[in-house]
């Protein structure tokens, strides 16, 4: 599951079992990605309260499915298998139509994916690319560009910190070894009215 020592659902106890408890999925599941925190609670906090304000937060104004598949790009952009495979499932799911899911997925995976986004998606998803890959080549002129095509300052501002928290879960996930065994792929946090609710279902 990972290359480091973890505690499981069912040996935790304490702080730990609390957070688990907040989080778990059916049948007491917790993702691997969750559970490779186990050994300092505390950053397992600290990763679900960003992933559920930057993804699952009322107050976003960009789409569900868009968010998700920026954190899928990100993903692919590193080489991230596992955060592709929970978020592939989580953007089908988002977007309840399979032809248009496996539209955008292959899009994502070749060279050029604008032929499945609009001109506006498509600069969002061009600056996700170099803000993961090249982070110091962007300039105020990118935002100027994401502005002029229709992103407004607070939906840029999603889109970066989106970016930002993948970026931070796929190094999570490739530098401790995170692999899916055991996972139920798809699962989120759907009550984003309550930001206490970390519950996945």
């Amino acid at each position: 599951m990972t290359w480091i020592r973890t505690t499981n659902y069912e040996e935790s106890s304490g702080r730990l079992r609390q957070l688990y408890d907040r989080l778990k999925g059916p049948d007491n599941n917790v993702d691997n990605i969750m559970v490779a925190h186990s050994l300092r609670p505390h950053t397992l906090e600290g990763h679900m309260t960003i992933y559920k304000h930057v993804l699952h937060h009322s107050g976003n104004s960009v789409p569900a499915w868009f968010l998700e598949t920026i954190g899928v790009y990100t993903s692919m952009l590193n080489g991230c298998d596992y955060c592709v495979d929970h978020h592939t499932s989580g953007l089908r799911r988002l977007l309840n139509n399979d032809a248009r899911a496996q539209s955008i997925l292959e899009a994502l995976g070749a060279p050029n994916p604008k032929r499945a986004f609009s001109p506006q998606q498509s600069l969002a998803l061009e600056y996700s690319r170099k803000l993961t890959l090249s982070p110091a080549s962007l300039t105020e002129s990118d935002i100027r560009g994401m502005r002029a095509a229709g992103w407004d300052d607070g939906e840029i501002l999603e889109i970066n910190q989106t970016v930002a928290y993948f970026n931070y879960a796929n190094r999570t996930v490739l530098g401790l070894g995170v692999d899916t065994a055991g996972d139920v792929l798809g699962l989120a946090p759907n009550n984003s009215a309550d930001q206490d609710s970390w519950n996945h279902s």
